[in-house]
């Protein structure tokens, strides 16, 4: 999960009691050093982060061929920054501070594909 300060607090709450080990990270640069690392099943991505922004994080993925299953958690509500992330790689964008049962949805889709072997390693 990349920077979310009290969201993450309250993700990291729901999250862990049900069996999922997560991994924090204090702004984008962090992040992308720690997905590569440690290839997740899924990352947890705001798009508002100190160093590297959310988008700029999803055109790195992209570059690298970082096909992590990717959830945006986001206050912007334009349809335009939603569809730029979508178009980048996201696998869906949620508001900032979303329901319980849409998120668990979204992580059983976005776990499950990454465990059926859509999530490839990077060449080199």
């Amino acid at each position: 999960m990349i920077r979310i300060s009290a969201t993450r607090k309250l993700l990291a709450k729901i999250l862990k009691p049900e069996g999922h080990t997560l991994l924090e990270a204090r702004n984008g640069r962090e992040g992308l050093e720690m997905m590569q690392k440690y290839k997740p099943d899924c990352i947890i991505l705001d798009l508002l982060m100190p160093e590297v922004g959310g988008i700029e994080v999803l055109q790195i993925m992209r570059q690298k061929n970082l096909t992590i299953p990717t959830i945006v958690l986001t206050a912007d509500v334009q349809q335009t920054t939603q569809q730029a992330c979508l178009e980048l790689g996201a696998a869906t964008v949620l508001n900032k501070i979303p329901k319980i049962e849409e998120l668990r949805y979204w992580l059983q889709i976005t776990i499950g594909v990454s465990r059926q072997g859509v999530n490839c390693e990077p060449d080199a």
